[in-house]
């Protein structure tokens, strides 16, 4: 078995690229790795499932682009595919007369994003969410909808398997020996390796030489179920966030099947997979992660000391149910459910400014690329995202083929032992 492209990871960011290169190159031979037991087991299989509509963004931000350009891709190909969407909107809301710059500010991004968003009054918006509790005024985005994200990246499978992608399921990378890349399996001799391994994407690259300014530093985020009807909201409600970091504070989301749920938290992890108790504890990460966190703790950077005391008070399900409500004018605080299964965001840290890295970050060179900050949202941006790697593999593979051009012809093509 012979491979032009190895790419580490069966996220939405892996898949997406690998779509986008058989589409490029249709006689290429891809092999896709993963360490677990098949696709979208991580943050692809997990997030909210909104696609959103690129108005958080400053207009010179790779994501404000792809965002915009993103959504429309993702819906098309749910359409294509026979998908559900449920084009269900979204209502930014202010709480008090200080959020209202917010809002202006939010309504100059998209105008700047070219991205829809409407001004409307508290009756207006009471139109379109009888429900919804709002100061003065609200932004709507008739852009914004839900998708199954799981549904998709099985699609995505079933695409690339069609055309011709193997896939290694519990397949972990364990090292590579300059162009060897080692997993507790086979043995990948590499000609282009391609790294979109998510949570483990900075140790990656560090075996290539790269990210070694930045650290994944692993953020929780859980939500909890609306049980009691699926009526008592009908679009998303989102607060005014904090433009200063990139999460953006509990809301009310509308999912695929009309469902409702709160969340999410954005509680700092101890270990990359730190979902439940001691499950796949690790102690080099506890300690590596701990550190960082402790330097954030004293150092206070962009305020993680008061987003952490207010993060662990979400683990209080009532303090949780309590900051939804006040978006919402009557709502059963009784018919919430258990918590749903957590997510785990792999946020970039730049170890010397200890600042959270908003932006795609991606670097590479003519033998590999690594996806070292895929930001939310990933999953809206995955489609023209995976157009931007392709072009950057582009330009770096015909750097070396013309840089050998003179020389003997050199076999650039994978193979599997």
């Amino acid at each position: 078995m012979r491979y032009d492209y190895l790419i580490a990871g069966a996220g939405i960011i892996g898949l997406s690229i690998a779509r986008e290169l058989i589409r490029r190159e249709p006689q290429a031979r891809i092999a896709i790795i993963e360490k677990e037991s098949d696709v979208a087991k991580h943050a692809s299989g997990r997030n909210s499932g909104v696609l959103h509509a690129g108005f958080y963004y400053t207009a010179d931000s790779l994501k404000a682009r792809f965002t915009r350009d993103g959504n429309r891709a993702m819906k098309k190909y749910c359409e294509q595919n026979g998908l559900f969407i449920n084009p269900c909107g979204k209502l930014v809301v202010a709480s008090d007369e200080s959020e209202l710059q917010g809002l202006e500010e939010l309504k100059r991004r998209a105008a700047r994003n070219g991205v829809r968003l409407e001004w409307l009054s508290e009756e207006e918006a009471a139109r379109i969410e009888p429900n919804v509790r709002t100061y003065r005024k609200a932004l709507y985005s008739p852009d914004t909808a839900s998708v199954d994200p799981v549904e998709v990246c099985q699609c995505l499978k079933r695409e690339l398997v069609s055309g011709g992608v193997d896939f290694f399921f519990n397949t972990k990378y364990t090292g590579r020996s300059h162009q060897t890349i080692r997993t507790n399996k086979p043995v990948f001799t590499c000609g282009y390796f391609i790294n979109a391994a998510g949570l483990f994407a900075d140790r990656i690259a560090r075996d290539f030489g790269f990210g070694l300014q930045y650290t994944i530093i692993p953020f929780k985020g859980i939500y909890m179920k609306y049980a009691k009807n699926k009526s008592d909201v009908t679009t998303n409600i989102y607060p005014v966030p904090n433009l200063n970091n990139p999460f953006l504070g509990v809301h009310f989301t509308k999912t695929v099947d009309g469902s409702i749920k709160i969340g999410p938290t954005a509680i700092p992890a101890f270990w990359r997979e730190n979902y439940k108790g001691f499950h796949r504890f690790n102690l080099g990460e506890f300690i590596q992660i701990l550190y960082y966190e402790a330097k954030l703790f004293l150092t206070n950077s962009f305020h993680f000391r008061q987003l952490a005391f207010e993060e662990m008070k979400k683990y209080d399900k009532a303090n949780f149910i309590g900051l939804s409500l006040k978006m919402v004018k009557a709502m059963d605080r009784n018919g919430f459910g258990d918590f749903l299964q957590p997510g785990i965001r792999a946020q970039l840290l730049n170890k010397k400014t200890l600042e959270l890295v908003q932006d795609f970050v991606v670097e590479g060179d003519a033998g590999s690329i690594h996806v070292l900050n895929a930001v939310s949202p990933a999953f809206t941006c995955s489609f023209p995202f995976a157009e931007y790697v392709a072009e950057l593999i582009g330009e770096k593979r015909s750097a070396v083929k013309s840089s050998l051009a003179s020389k003997p012809e050199e076999d650039l093509i994978c193979q599997v032992t």
